[in-house]
């Protein structure tokens, strides 16, 4: 036997050296088996992970151009609210609202809602408080003014909202 085939004699293991299952035969069989099924389920929760990542990217993919269309929800709150009482069945005031309502459409399609925060407890993860109000009726903790819109995305907080909270 010349060197080259000792060498290899070496490399490659033998009957005493492998694995060896009850019955005296080599167990390398069931090792593969075990490694390909742990590498199938490997790749299966990889799929699976991608999958769930690539929905939530087309869920949230519009969420900053939604962030900058939020501030005019409350524009047209607020000058809604400032219509003097006179010109409140005009055919411009309706006209605002219904610019305001096809705005309102086009986020609830995108998954945008409003949250609602009058009456509720004040609630850190929503709520920025700006305020303290004296003598409201309410209970401390409860929310009695709003002064920003807060929004949800699907189930994602978009933009909290700015409240005075009773003391």
């Amino acid at each position: 036997m010349n060197n080259d085939e000792s060498e290899l004699k070496e490399k490659i293991p033998t009957q005493a050296s492998a694995p060896v299952s009850a019955e005296g035969e080599p167990d390398l069989a069931r090792q593969y088996l075990e490694g390909w099924q742990r590498a199938k389920a490997d790749y299966a929760n990889l799929k699976r992970e991608t999958e769930s990542r690539m929905q939530d990217l087309v869920k949230y993919a519009n969420a900053e151009l939604l962030k900058e269309l939020l501030p005019l929800v409350d524009y047209f709150k607020h000058a809604l609210k400032s219509v003097p009482t006179e010109h409140k069945g005009d055919s411009w005031v309706e006209g605002i609202r219904h610019i305001q309502s096809k705005l309102e459409q086009v986020l609830a399609y995108y998954g945008v809602k409003e949250l609602e925060v009058v009456g509720e407890k004040f609630d850190p993860a929503f709520h920025e408080a700006v305020g303290e109000v004296e003598n409201s009726g309410e209970s401390g903790g409860i929310i009695v003014e709003e002064i920003r819109t807060g929004f949800m995305l699907h189930n994602k907080l978009l933009q909290v909202a700015r409240v005075k909270v009773a003391k």
